[in-house]
Parts: structure tokens; sequence; C-alpha cells
């Protein structure tokens, strides 16, 4: 298996293969938290304008992103897992729209097969990619806005290559824990808290919390992400 590890947009753009598209800060690590309350599918989107109009034709779609970390006008929550924690989502549907995570799932046109990926799903991604024995595996860390490469993303990317080659990670959890002096300090700065709330980092940096996978599907015009249950052998 060869088993690349690709950066920002233009990654996405050239991956091939099985593709996982990365974004552990935090658009994966919320759409799996959504998936576990219930959400029935999770419709991505790179612009504003195609969210606004799948509202407005389906007004019981739930709103969910962000631009430069900041909810956008008009949607129902941002793009953080803690101010959708315990709500009850079953059988929804979400639009998602984001900086990051979202416009790589967008940009991965070479893609043989898309998987949306984060540390809280990251043992159940990996097990469902060798279920599938690729020959080519590519792993694309978003980053922040998919310009500037961020240390959160290459630690899952690097973890999910440790799990798909079999050569033991140490210290993930101190890695993750660390996270929070890097990119992850955003969130302990009360002049920011109202965009990145402490609770997001640590929901965000929890490793193998769900038994799935998110994949996305080609439905029309648009693409759909679902989880994919996965038994680990």
């Amino acid at each position: 298996m060869d088993v690349s590890i690709l950066q920002l947009l233009d990654g996405a753009k050239s991956a091939e293969g099985i593709t996982v598209i990365i974004d552990v800060f935090r658009a994966f690590s919320l759409e799996a938290y959504l998936f576990h309350q219930g959400v029935r599918e999770i419709i991505p989107v790179g612009s504003l304008d195609t969210a606004y109009e799948l509202k407005q034709a389906h007004p019981d779609y739930i709103l969910i992103g962000e631009r430069k970390g900041k909810i956008c006008p008009g949607f129902d929550y941002g793009n953080s897992p803690s101010s959708v924690k315990g709500l009850d989502l079953s059988g929804r549907t979400v639009v998602h729209t984001t900086s990051a995570g979202t416009q790589g799932v967008a940009n991965a046109v070479h893609a043989s097969e898309i998987l949306c990926g984060s540390l809280v799903t990251a043992k159940a991604t990996a097990a469902y990619i060798a279920s599938q024995h690729p020959e080519k595996v590519s792993l694309v860390c978003m980053g922040w806005e998919g310009l500037k490469e961020t240390e959160e993303d290459l630690l899952c990317a690097e973890y999910l290559k440790s799990l798909l080659l079999h050569q033991p990670m140490k210290d993930l959890e101190q890695q993750a824990h660390d996270l929070m002096y890097t990119e992850g300090k955003k969130f302990f700065d009360p002049a920011q808290k109202d965009v990145f709330p402490e609770e997001d980092f640590w929901m965000c940096i929890r490793h193998d919390l769900f038994d799935f996978a998110i994949r996305n599907e080609k439905e029309g015009h648009l693409t759909i992400n679902r989880k994919i249950e996965v038994s680990h052998e």
C-alpha cells in the first residue's frame, strides 16, 4: 500500500486513490459528533450561495459552517462541536460549509473515493481503508483555510499512516495534548472564546472515539457525507 501525506488545497487537487480529507480543528470532528447525535446525512458545499439555496429549497435542513472561524450569517450553528453537544438531531440533514475541510472535498477531483478524517474517527477510518485493499492512499491535511499547514492535521495523517502500515505511533495522546501550545492555542485565548471555545479543543483531540468512518458519495450535482459503520478485525 502506497500511503502519501499531502498538504492543503494543492494536496487535495493532486490526491489519488482512496483519499482522506483531514480537518481536525474542526470540520470533520464536528461531523463525527453530528452523526453520533443522529444526523442522517451531511451535504458539504464549497460556497455560501449553495448553502443558502439548499436551505431555501429545504427549510428543514440545518445550516452549519464558518468563515475565518466565525459562524456564517443566517446559519443555525457555527463550526463548533460544543455548540451542538447534546442536541437530538435524529434523521436531520445538515448543510456544512467551512474554510478548509469542505473545500478539500470539493477539490479532490482525482480521488477514487473520499473519506473525511479526524482523530475521533481515525482507527475506524484506517480499518475501512484496509478493508478495501487499495494500492494508493492519499492523506490530505487541510490546515488553516486550506492555505497554511497546521500541526493537528499532520498529526492525524501520521497516525492514520501508522495504522495503515502497522507501525505503532508513540505518544499520540501527549502529542495531541501538546497541540494546545501550537495551532490549538486559540481555544485558550479569552479574546477568541466566542469563536473558539475551549471545549472544542478537548472534543477534537480525543482519538478513536467513534466506530464509524465518514464517506463522501456523489449524488446528482452534490456530494453527500454518510457514516459507514466499521467492524474492527
